[in-house]
């Protein structure tokens, strides 16, 4: 598949970044910044964006990439940090800016040959987020763009299609920014628009029968957008094969259960196991009124339920989840620092003791609103496909003090 890979050196806008490309339906990956070159050059890789990132190049412990990505052949394009680490890399020199550039700017094309602002204006307000910047462009590089701040805000090499962008297209501050990328994504690296939701469903089916053969699959449906469309683009799949559990808890969104058992069980027609356990859950929280203690009650009594919920099912080898791309992602941290993780999702980082199951997670390379696209590609009512979150825990944290059944 046609993909443009982006390292990511721990800016906030990395996951933008993916977001955007992916809006010009092409797909995108987001990789380590130190992923070997040798592994982004299987990936088929047509294109590299190197995102921005908090440090300074010239900082002791600064992430820094595989130097031989520049020796893979193919278009280089670095947003912020990602500018000041192709000028460090290839010859250029950074240094600490007399001033920090911090938001909107207006940007000067003094190249407008430059293919990355084909068929856009001399002048464009962009957003700026950097205390550093090139104060000397590497060999074989020009600038392509100015701002008060800056003379080298856009820098460009022709001849290895190397780009650097001392702004952020990404963020809505730069309101021709998506078309920058385009121009790059698309334009320098030549790449197709082909990722879509349609292409995406067949592509999915594929992969699920080839990795589950004839076993049995089991996943937990909690009407929720993300295992909603991973039951239904499951079942689409495998069809019979799949067994979709849902327990009721007792703290659910009003009419929750009805409505998962009118829409997956007589409208999709899968096989779904209801299990009421409200009596169970409100037995367990009689007395507990810490909002903390009512998720560890509700986290544990929810694993003893399912389990047990899953014996009854029947023999299955593969336990499906919902698990979306950003839940990937961030849950790996950046320099090997837990500290620096934005967040630990309950979808990663295995399963319970004692359940011997095999992951399958179809969504785990989609964002959220892709994963809405392809929920309504599959047929799913829009009043899923675009409900609200809701917290596991339900109306157990929502309700303060002891829970009764008149305050639910």
């Amino acid at each position: 598949m046609e993909q443009i890979v982006i390292l990511d050196f721990g800016s906030q806008y990395t996951q933008v970044i993916a977001r955007r490309v992916r809006e010009l339906n092409v797909y995108s990956t987001i990789l380590r910044f130190d992923t070997p070159a040798s592994e982004i050059q299987k990936l088929g890789v047509k294109g590299i964006i190197l995102s921005g990132g908090p440090s300074s190049v010239y900082a002791p412990k600064a992430p820094l990439p595989d130097p031989a990505i520049f020796d893979l052949g193919v278009p280089v394009l670095g947003i912020c940090y990602g500018v000041q680490l192709m000028g460090h890399f290839l010859g250029g020199k950074v240094e600490k800016g007399t001033k920090r550039e911090y938001g909107k700017g207006t940007l000067t094309v003094t190249r407008k040959e430059c293919p990355l602002f084909r068929k856009l204006p001399k002048s464009l307000q962009v957003w700026n987020s950097h205390g550093d910047k090139l104060t000397r462009l590497p060999k074989g590089f020009t600038s392509v763009a100015t701002t008060d701040n800056s003379e080298y805000a856009a820098i460009e090499n022709t001849a290895k299609s190397y780009f650097g962008i001392q702004f952020h297209p990404e963020v809505v501050h730069s309101p021709r920014g998506k078309e920058i990328l385009s121009n790059y994504v698309r334009g320098v690296c030549g790449c197709r628009p082909n990722w879509t939701m349609r292409n995406y469903v067949e592509q999915a089916c594929e992969e699920i029968r080839a990795r589950v053969g004839k076993e049995k699959v089991i996943l937990g449906l909690s009407g929720g957008v993300d295992s909603s469309v991973a039951a239904a683009l499951i079942h689409k799949a495998i069809g019979d094969q799949l067994t979709c559990i849902f327990v009721n808890n007792g703290l659910l969104r009003h009419r929750e259960a009805e409505v998962v058992q009118e829409v997956f069980g007589r409208h999709f027609k899968l096989k779904l196991q209801y299990e009421n356990a409200t009596a169970l859950f409100l037995r367990k929280l009689k007395g507990v009124t810490d909002p903390e203690q009512k998720r560890k009650v509700i986290g544990k009594t929810f694993i003893d339920v399912f389990q047990t919920a899953t014996r009854r099912a029947g023999k299955a080898k593969f336990l499906a989840q919902g698990t979306l791309y950003p839940d990937v992602i961030e849950s790996v941290p950046i320099d090997g620092n837990p500290a620096h993780m934005i967040k630990s999702h309950h979808n990663v980082g295995g399963l319970p003791e004692g359940m011997k199951f095999q992951l399958l997670e179809p969504l785990r390379n989609l964002f959220k609103d892709e994963v809405r696209q392809l929920g309504l590609e599959l047929g799913l009512p829009k009043e899923i496909v675009h409900r609200q979150p809701f917290p596991g825990p339900g109306l157990a944290v929502r309700c303060l003090g002891e829970l009764t059944p008149d305050k639910l």
